[in-house]
């Protein structure tokens, strides 16, 4: 799992992580194996944790007075996994995070964190992570408000290709906020064109 990690980390920052920063990172995350519908948060814990997805796939979602399931993120590997707000501000998490698969994460505590990300190069990693983050919010509402289904999923699917081989369509219709029978027609007309 630390593999996965290091090679996600050394991706994306401007130099490759020093013996001694490996050595600070495997001994403040932790390995957590979840099996498929285990629980990373319930709603209205506080969140203790955020993670790294080495393997496996999990959702986000709040429920409605209904029982309705309204899934805000899907997660695959090199994801991170958590409820900001919660973590940060020590608040009630208004969601439920769920393994979708076998899932094995590497997790932080609110005081490894603050550990981790006082190295330089984790902190350049943060800085990345934060922009990324704003940026996917962004796209994701605007589309909810400008795009109509079909361009939605087109663009889900675009973006994401993997999405619709690891995720069953009922969570995909929930992501993007439709109906099962919504998607199962606009993806009957991506295949006949």
């Amino acid at each position: 799992m630390y593999d996965t990690l290091i090679e996600y980390i050394n991706s994306r920052v401007s130099r490759p992580l020093s013996a001694n920063e490996i050595g600070i990172l495997k001994s403040n995350f932790a390995p957590h194996k979840l099996k498929k519908r285990d629980f990373f948060l319930h709603a209205g814990d506080v969140s203790s944790y955020m993670g790294f997805l080495a393997k496996g796939s999990m959702k986000k979602y709040s429920t409605d007075s209904k029982g309705t399931e309204h899934i805000m993120s899907l997660y695959i590997e090199g994801w991170w996994v958590g409820d900001r707000e919660s973590f940060a501000k020590l608040t009630p998490s208004s969601f439920n995070i769920e393994a979708c698969e076998n899932t094995d994460l590497l997790v932080l505590t609110r005081e490894a964190t603050a550990e981790v990300f006082s190295l330089p190069i984790m902190d350049e990693l943060r800085r990345q992570l934060d922009e990324n983050y704003s940026f996917a919010s962004q796209k994701r509402i605007n589309a909810a408000i400008s795009m109509t289904a079909e361009e939605r999923y087109n663009m889900l699917i675009e973006s994401y290709p993997e999405f619709s081989q690891r995720f069953p369509q009922h969570m995909i219709a929930s992501y993007l906020g439709i109906t099962q029978e919504t998607l199962s027609r606009i993806r009957s007309r991506a295949i006949k064109k």
